[in-house]
């Protein structure tokens, strides 16, 4: 299976640790209302946002894992469940955290299997969410239709050096001859 299609972004969105942080705390601000009991952090992008929200609201936190990936390649158009949510989450109110919304089935996927295992209350967040994301989180930091460069994805380590990540690396390119692309003629 190929990588994302990154077809569909729109520009650069550069996210330093302190954005990082600023778009955390908004999240905590949107959603500490819902006074979840328990915080689910879909990993492992979501473990980022998801163990920030966690100390901020001072709530526990269990790692889920659903994903189309293995060894970082993306092999599944559908997600797949490696860590299912705990028993904790029966009767209990439950934020489900992920670093973004790309079609949204992820997030959706990990809060029908949440409230089918009868948590009394689901609420999704997640720090970005493309336009169309479909559903959308309950709770977004940012709405960008940009490709996201969060600080922690960047580079990998290849034979003793750290290098751009080989799917960031293609990402951008598409991205540069995207913008060097003459306009297409007006019918």
């Amino acid at each position: 299976m190929q990588p994302y299609d990154y077809g569909h972004r729109r520009g650069v969105e550069p996210i330093s640790w302190e954005r990082f942080e600023a778009l955390v705390r908004q999240l905590a601000l949107q959603v500490e209302k819902e006074d979840p009991q328990i915080i689910l952090g879909v990993a492992r992008g979501g473990l980022f946002p998801a163990t920030l929200l966690s100390l901020l609201l001072r709530r526990e936190l269990y790692p889920v894992r659903l994903t189309r990936r293995l060894n970082d390649a993306v092999v599944r158009r559908t997600p797949t469940w490696l860590v299912r949510p705990p028993d904790k989450v029966r009767g209990r109110r439950v934020l489900i955290v992920d670093e973004i919304a790309d079609s949204g089935q992820t997030i959706a996927m990990a809060a029908e299997e949440v409230r089918r295992m009868g948590a009394a209350h689901v609420r999704t967040a997640v720090l970005y969410a493309h336009t169309w994301a479909a559903p959308r989180p309950d709770y977004v930091a940012l709405t960008s239709d940009a490709l996201i460069l969060n600080p922690w994805d960047r580079e990998v380590l290849v034979d003793g050096a750290f290098v751009t990540h080989p799917e960031l690396a293609a990402a951008l390119r598409m991205q540069d001859e995207a913008t060097r692309r003459p306009p297409l003629p007006e019918s």
